[in-house]
Order: C-alpha cells, then structure tokens, then sequence
C-alpha cells in the first residue's frame, strides 16, 4: 500500500492517531483498549440524563485538560512575541515545532 492510499484520523477516546487503510470502515478507535473504554463509557451514561456520547472526565482529567491548553496558549503567546520583537526565523522555526508539539500532547486528554 502507498502512503497516498493512507488517511490519518484521531482516535475518538484518546486522540491518537489512527493509521487508515482506505478499505472498508474506517477505525475509530487506535487499540482495543481505548475502543474497551468507550463502550464501559456509553454503558455508564445510559439510563441517564447524560447524552450517549458524553464524555465524563475525572476532576485529575479535567485538570491535566485545562494544564495543557495552558501550555498551548503559552507557546502561541511566545511564538506571537518573537514575531512581534523580530527574532530570527530559526527562532521561529522552533518556537512552533514546540507549539505543534504541544497542541498534539494537548489532543490526548485521556
């Protein structure tokens, strides 16, 4: 298979990146351990006044969440203030490869 025959997709429970064939039903899930905790998940909000897709979030989750959007706001504001201050594009450059690299971190909230 050609890597043009490839699509990437975030898996729905964790947010890592799910490898696609590009045959048949795309994967939602990126191991049977995050598809297992999503199926324990809508089985918890059943019967409740919780919608089927809700996703509920221990107060250490929601804690590390709001911790890592911290951390993308911080490396956006530093990659805004070197361009304001003109620093060097090299500067630059690696200002945002550390904010992609946070902003990947930040997408796995689990």
């Amino acid at each position: 298979m050609n890597s043009a025959s490839r699509r990437t997709d975030s898996c729905v429970w964790c947010g890592r990146q799910v490898a696609e064939s590009g045959i048949g039903r795309r994967r939602r899930y990126c191991r049977q351990s995050c598809r297992q905790r999503a199926y324990e998940q809508r089985n918890q909000v059943k019967g409740t006044s919780l919608p089927l897709d809700a996703v509920v979030l221990t107060s250490e989750e929601a804690s590390a969440m709001v911790d890592r959007l911290f951390q993308v706001r911080c490396a956006a504001e530093d990659v805004a203030t070197a361009i304001a201050e003109g620093a060097a594009d090299h500067e630059v450059e690696s200002l945002c490869t550390d904010l992609v690299r946070i902003a990947r971190e930040a997408e796995c909230f689990r």
